[in-house]
């Protein structure tokens, strides 16, 4: 008896502690705060912590992770009823391991399965994948925060919250937000890559079909007026089979990480209350803090003293010159795209040769790992003297940072310092496509297959650049040097160290001109107007480089059949079209493709920019949407050195030389 008296106090404490992290309250009911000692279903990179955080994704990039309730619960009373009411309520931070941003999100679902090991990563947010995405079978109901912006689901912008139907493409979304009732009902902006908690409420009214989703911060009473209202039975979504209640979650180039921290359901009433006093803590992420300076105790003599200090100044003055960077007043609106030198300095082990990845137009590209989020990328060092026109080069590459497209290689940021420019992207581990087509006999090559997904890629790349983007965005300098191969050897464009940029309805201005030789459209030499029509005069040619595996000026540049595009015209016109195939893909390749591929890069090069075809219409023509239209006997030169020698450009050639493009980054924009 004396020791069953010590033991009851014992196990009641432990009672309350599980109590504390998960209370069933009914049938019908339950509810976490905390996920400490429950018995989730984890997969991917998801899992609980001991003090009882489910993180969904770790600190590593394009990665997937999913949580579900082990048992699933039946949203029908029986088998051919109606969904019944349920509410859901769930408390969520995101937590930007570098600077600011998260990529891609996470989403609340209910699924008739647990298996989502055919999903996709990025923008697919672990939920679908390419193929499955849209289909009414899939039956699940999911909403979405997504912290990135992806045309191909017509998401608004970087921060929203959507309602899903089977789809990543939302039927409803609004940007994140809540109704605050304290100041009558005023709409407050909130960012969801904020390193806050906030809580989320889904209510679903099985009588009307009304989906309500709220949000506010963690410790704001819900607002009584909804985020985003919808109409959509979920009777013909859900399974009639019971379903399960979790989440999904997944990153893409920037590593992010997505934690729940608490939830709970209820069918046919409110969702109970989730215990935010209860709840754990969300995970800091960032440098440990430096332990203090060990006090000194002993007395040094005034000699010693004098030379600590002097040697201490000598090496604060070295270390300050060896990362001193320039950085003006204007660019504090830029300070997330900035990067430290410091940081690029370490990460490519001090812009040493062994980390050199190859030779830019204007300078050389080095590999390297962020030190904090140890992510890959490649950081191009570009020469400038010129002050002239900085702040707004650096503002068109801040605005080039926020594409984002499957194809395009993604630029990070910046860092500036003096003479210096640094440019940083995303590492592609394949490297150039120039490399595999231009290689020794011996070493190995892209079968056609390859070739024709990497011209439809950048195909695609170029489509969003011209069209899909909020602002028209002319690449000028396009080439098999600057479509880079990731690691599933799918070609990005990437170097837009010369991109232009301007408004849709707009006119581009005349500059300078750039690009390099033998990919310049004739008019932009004349006139010095780079246009969507000059960026689709080099993917022709481009495309005939790809498919023929020839640069598209030889070494003997004096001779015109060794032009590129004049050799392809000449067995055109003789009706060889595929005697200029690649020799190395031995025959096998499909001959209707390479046909169409090669007859396309000749329209697309078409010495007259009205005969050439937008890139809306090259990826219809890529996809067999439509037939490509008979190119009609023309006398005029297709090459583009040909009718510079013929219009007195002989000073031109001279300037823009075989290898690349003008001397200065900034004076030629």
């Amino acid at each position: 008896m004396v020791h069953l008296s010590f033991l009851l106090p014992f196990l009641l404490s432990l009672a309350l502690n599980l109590v504390s992290f998960t209370t069933v309250t009914g049938e019908d009911q339950f509810v976490y705060s905390g996920f400490s000692g429950n018995n989730l279903t984890l997969d991917g990179t998801a899992t609980v912590t001991p003090d009882g955080v489910l993180e969904l994704t770790n600190h590593t990039v394009n990665i997937k992770g999913h949580a579900f309730y082990p048992i699933p619960w039946r949203f029908r009373k029986s088998p051919g009823e109606m969904v019944q009411s349920f509410s859901v309520s769930f408390v969520f931070g995101m937590v930007p391991i570098y600077s600011d941003k998260c990529t891609d999100g996470m989403t609340f679902l209910i699924s008739p399965t647990k298996d989502f090991s055919g999903a996709q990563d990025s923008q697919y947010l672990g939920l679908l994948n390419k193929t499955s995405d849209g289909k009414a079978t899939n039956h699940i109901f999911a909403i979405e925060l997504d912290s990135s912006k992806n045309t191909e689901f017509n998401d608004i912008d970087d921060n929203h919250i959507g309602i899903d139907i089977n789809s990543l493409t939302s039927i409803k979304s609004k940007s994140a937000g809540f109704y605050d009732d304290k100041n009558n009902g005023i709409l407050k902006n909130l960012s969801l890559v904020s390193r806050e908690e906030m809580q989320v409420w889904v209510d679903y009214n099985g009588e009307t079909t009304q989906i309500d989703v709220t949000l506010a911060p963690l410790r704001v009473p819900k607002p009584s007026k909804p985020l985003l209202s919808a109409t959509h039975n979920l009777s013909t979504v859900l399974h009639e089979d019971p379903s399960y209640i979790g989440f999904s979650a997944s990153t893409g180039p920037i590593n992010s990480l997505y934690c729940v921290l608490g939830l709970s359901l209820g069918i046919n009433s409110t969702a109970p209350p989730i215990d935010i006093t209860k709840l754990p803590k969300l995970p800091h992420v960032g440098p440990k803090p430096r332990s203090k300076v060990v006090e000194i105790i002993i007395p040094i003599t005034t000699a010693i003293f004098i030379l600590l200090v002097g040697a201490t100044i000598i090496l604060f003055v070295r270390r300050r010159m060896k990362y001193a960077e320039i950085q003006e007043d204007w660019e504090a609106e830029f300070g997330p795209h900035r990067f430290p030198f410091k940081d690029l300095f370490h990460a490519t082990d001090g812009f040493r040769n062994k980390n050199l990845l190859g030779l830019g137009g204007f300078g050389k590209v080095y590999k390297g790992v962020l030190p904090v989020s140890k992510l890959e990328v490649a950081v191009k060092r570009v020469s400038h003297e010129s002050k002239q026109g900085m702040k707004e080069f650096i503002a068109e590459i801040v605005s080039i940072g926020r594409l984002r497209h499957r194809n395009l290689v993604q630029l990070l940021g910046y860092c500036r310092r003096k003479g210096e420019l640094l440019l940083v992207y995303d590492y592609m581990s394949n490297g150039s496509l120039d490399k595999y087509l231009h290689c020794e006999e011996d070493k190995p090559t892209l079968d056609w297959a390859q070739r024709f997904r990497i011209i439809k890629g950048v195909a695609s790349g170029l489509f969003y650049l011209h069209e899909r983007w909020e602002k028209v965005v002319i690449h000028r300098d396009i080439k098999a040097s600057n479509v880079l191969l990731d690691s599933e050897m799918n070609g990005r464009l990437g170097d837009f160290g010369l991109a232009r940029l301007y408004d849709h309805g707009t006119d581009p201005q005349t500059t300078h001109v750039v690009g390099t030789m033998g990919y310049i459209a004739p008019e932009l030499a004349r006139t010095g107007k780079a246009t969507p029509e000059t960026d689709v005069y080099a993917f022709g040619i481009f495309i005939l480089e790809v498919t023929c595996g020839q640069r598209p000026i030889s070494s003997q540049a004096e001779d015109s059949s060794q032009i590129l595009v004049d050799w392809v015209v000449d067995h055109w016109h003789k009706g060889s079209l595929t005697y200029t195939l690649d020799s190395r893909l031995q025959g096998s390749y499909n001959a209707d493709e390479v046909c169409m591929v090669l007859n396309l890069g000749l329209l697309c090069a078409h010495p007259v920019c009205s005969a050439r075809p937008s890139m809306r219409q090259v990826i219809q023509y890529l996809n067999g949407e439509l037939p490509l239209p008979e190119m009609m006997p023309t006398n005029l030169s297709y090459s583009m050195l040909g009718l510079m020698q013929t219009e007195g450009f002989d000073q031109f050639t001279s300037t823009v030389g075989s290898s690349g493009v003008t001397s200065s980054l900034l004076s030629g924009r």
